[in-house]
């Protein structure tokens, strides 16, 4: 039997309008930022974004600070989906559950296969992960062409791609382990917990302090900081009440949508896709690296997300919303190569000692990430209509 999709809240159409708009702003700004390190204030622009402050470069505290924010969005956007969106039910969890599985799975290798026993082997990561604003960006300029169950299949699935992102930057992607400030930033983050679950304090403005020294903490240990936005997020009280004022989680959640997709996501995009565009830029993208991202994102998502839900679905396993054809699987798997944000943010991980490289990935990232939103864009815009309109 098919899933008979849900109403949609309003928390989430706020959510995706906000994820459209952000999306085509971080398009603006992508080609500003390549525009400038490929101009005459190509230098000064580059060594911006290197200068000390406070300790951290302007890079890493947007890197490590600003992110740590757009972590906590996407923490609390992963909360209200497991507590009362796709994800709150086995049933309907299920789908975009495996489909992330197979869209994380299959990239990975793909560029294993090509990077095995290598110095890239580290970027097997890069091509794991879904970028949100740019996917939802796309499939909103689609409007009425596609069913509302794609929206929201394709918005648990980035969601879970993240989640597995954030697993691995927090499994594979630590520095040297500082055991005493983990320790610190897992005791505030217990702290918090038992104000929210045994104290039921319902102000945010604790939860946020606390959040800053787990921040802090987490900073120190080795652990990528950022992972204390998603800590901080499931910390949150939160209520399954759609527009719930009374809750800190809603309320926080709706006021990080506009500086998220406004201001910290541009300025990311703008300190992170500086990419010098040299002689030799088409060799870069020949090498086993940057083929193993290209290959991972536009080839290996699309694979992975529709072989892996082909096979969940012939088993019995789970089964597709009444009104999503395989057709809209393919699309959604396609849109699932714009990888930007995460893979951007994973390139800097895997190779922070290697400028050269991050270069060559992220010119492989925005040519794989294009491909991949064209050729969705152009599958959904010929096959995606929804069944009843056929």
């Amino acid at each position: 039997m098919n899933i008979i999709p849900k109403p949609i809240s309003n928390t989430f159409n706020r959510f995706v309008e906000s994820e459209k708009a952000g999306g085509i702003l971080l398009i603006v700004c992508t080609i500003v930022s390549l525009l400038l390190a490929n101009s005459p204030v190509a230098a000064p622009y580059l060594q911006f974004w290197h200068l000390p402050l406070a300790g951290l470069s302007v890079e890493l505290w947007i890197n490590d600070a600003l992110m740590a924010i757009f972590f906590l969005l996407i923490g609390l956007e992963l909360q209200r989906e497991i507590q009362s969106g796709e994800l709150s039910t086995i049933r309907s969890a299920l789908l975009p559950m495996v489909a992330a599985v197979g869209g994380i799975a299959v990239p990975a290798l793909i560029h294993f296969a090509l990077n095995g026993g290598t110095p890239s082997q580290a970027g097997m990561g890069i091509p794991m992960a879904t970028d949100i604003a740019f996917a939802l960006a796309v499939l909103m300029l689609l409007g009425s062409a596609v069913p509302t169950s794609l929206k929201v299949f394709l918005t648990a699935l980035a969601v879970m791609d993240d989640l597995g992102a954030i697993i691995v930057i927090a499994v594979f992607y630590t520095s040297a382990l500082a055991p005493w400030y983990l320790l610190g930033a897992l005791l505030v983050f217990a702290a918090l917990f038992v104000m929210n679950r045994v104290l039921r304090v319902r102000a945010l403005s604790p939860y946020l302090v606390g959040g800053a020294v787990m921040w802090f903490f987490m900073l120190k240990s080795g652990v990528h900081a950022t992972i204390a936005g998603v800590l901080l997020a499931f910390a949150i009280p939160y209520s399954t009440k759609d527009e719930d004022q009374e809750s800190p989680s809603h309320r926080l959640e709706h006021f990080l949508h506009t500086p998220v997709a406004f201001i910290i996501l541009p300025i990311f995009a703008l300190a992170n896709t500086g990419i010098v565009i040299g002689a030799g830029w088409m060799q870069e993208l020949a090498s086993h690296n940057s083929l193993g991202i290209l290959a991972g994102l536009v080839l290996g998502k699309p694979l992975g997300i529709a072989i892996a839900c082909l096979l969940a679905v012939t088993v019995g396993l789970c089964t597709l919303p009444s009104d999503l054809k395989w057709r809209h699987v393919i699309g959604a798997g396609m849109l699932g190569g714009i990888g930007f944000t995460m893979s951007i943010f994973i390139t800097n991980l895997a190779f922070a000692t290697d400028p050269a490289l991050i270069n060559a990935s992220k010119m492989a990232i925005l040519l794989a990430s294009l491909a991949a939103g064209v050729a969705g864009f152009i599958w959904l815009k010929l096959f995606g209509k929804p069944a009843n309109a056929q």
